[in-house]
Formats: structure tokens, sequence, C-alpha cells
């Protein structure tokens, strides 16, 4: 069924942080570090990839997705949802479900035999692609996947993801520049927010992620 109701985008940031939360998707440590991709450290890492495996947290969270890229592109906006592989996928399955859509998903490289093919599924000249991730740290890894889906010759101009690390400037930039928009969630911010009224972490932890949240590179080269 479409979701055609939804919260305004502040409560549900903050059920889905709280959810994230829940499901234990949230990890801070302050005093050993994560690796991001990057070989940067960071006192968060989040693992969105959980959520498939809890059914009403999952359902809510695709309600609430789809009820807010209609909203924010428009009811008619997309003839396809397509999935960055490999997160992506279920969550574009979800959401393809909701909306009625054609689903498809875009592979990270050719798969080197058969076709060749980055894009598996049906996927037209005329259609208007929704590109659904579960989450974006600079949005540079969405452009691979962009330019993969408008080599068919369909338009990708909107991406959706769970959850937007939020603390990089140059993402938006970065997308709109590539013309994408980009439609999410909830952030660290928001995560953050709901884990002191939570108390989820000690005082001194939470501290030194806000430290983080606020000037993630300064954070990273006194730790690098």
């Amino acid at each position: 069924m479409i979701p055609t109701t939804h919260p305004d985008d502040a409560t549900m940031a903050r059920i889905s942080a709280g959810m994230l939360l829940e499901i234990g998707a949230v990890h801070f440590n302050a005093s050993e570090p994560f690796t991001l991709a990057s070989g940067l450290p960071s006192p968060t890492y989040i693992d969105c990839r959980k959520l498939i495996s809890y059914p009403r947290i999952r359902s809510t969270l695709m309600d609430f997705l789809t009820a807010k890229v209609m909203r924010d592109a428009g009811f008619e906006a997309f003839t396809n949802i397509a999935g960055g592989e490999t997160a992506g996928i279920p969550f574009a399955a979800l959401v393809a479900e909701r909306m009625g859509l054609p689903m498809t998903y875009v592979r990270k490289k050719p798969k080197g035999y058969g076709r060749n093919a980055r894009i598996e599924g049906v996927m037209g000249e005329q259609d208007r692609v929704l590109l659904v991730e579960d989450l974006t740290t600079d949005g540079g890894s969405k452009l691979s996947f962009v330019d993969a889906i408008r080599d068919t010759g369909a338009s990708c101009a909107h991406t959706a993801v769970i959850f937007y690390y939020g603390i990089f400037p140059e993402t938006i930039k970065t997308l709109g520049d590539h013309g994408v928009s980009l439609h999410s969630l909830c952030t660290w911010h928001d995560v953050l927010a709901e884990a002191r009224r939570q108390q989820a972490f000690d005082s001194h932890t939470l501290s030194e992620v806000e430290a983080f949240l606020n000037d993630p590179r300064a954070w990273q080269a006194a730790r690098s």
C-alpha cells in the first residue's frame, strides 16, 4: 500500500534515529575509533544493513522514506526504482513495492561476462529513476550509480537514503553539481540528540562524538 500520510520531517528524523539505536545499528567508540573507507578515524559507525532483519522497524522506515520522497519530489515523479549494489537493493525493492513501480539494481562495476551489464532488470530510455541506497557520507559513491543509470538513456535526478551523515558540507554540492537531489530520513546529529535523550552512551563518549560531528576534519587530523 502506498503511504500517503506521514509525520513532519523532524518527527520522522527522531523516530528513525531511535529505531537505529534500538536495534544496535549505531556504534560510538571514542577510545578506539573506527576506520572509515577513506582510512581516516571516526568515533561513529552505522550499520543500516541490520534493518532488513527487523520487519516492523524496516516497514516503518520504508513507509517514511516513500512518503518523504513523494512529498518532496512528487507523487508521479518516478517510473523506476533502482537500488545500488549491494546495500541499496533490499530497500529499493521495498520502496518499489510501496510505490507500485518496477525495480532494478545497479552493479558497482560490469560483471565481466555475458552482457557485461551494470543495470539488472528492465530500464528504458523514458524512465525517471529514483536511486535508493542505505546511506550516504560525502555523496561521491552515488555518482557512479547515477552515471550508469543515465548511460541507459534514463534520467536520474534524485537519490533517497535512510541515513545521511550530514557532517560533510560538500555532499549536497557534489550531488547538486551532478544534477541530483538528496532525500534522507536522519543524520548523525539526529542520532546524537536521541542518544543523549535516551542516555544510550556515557557522557564522555557523547561529548567526543559531538566534537567529531562539529568538526570531523579537525578531529581526524588530531588522531591520524
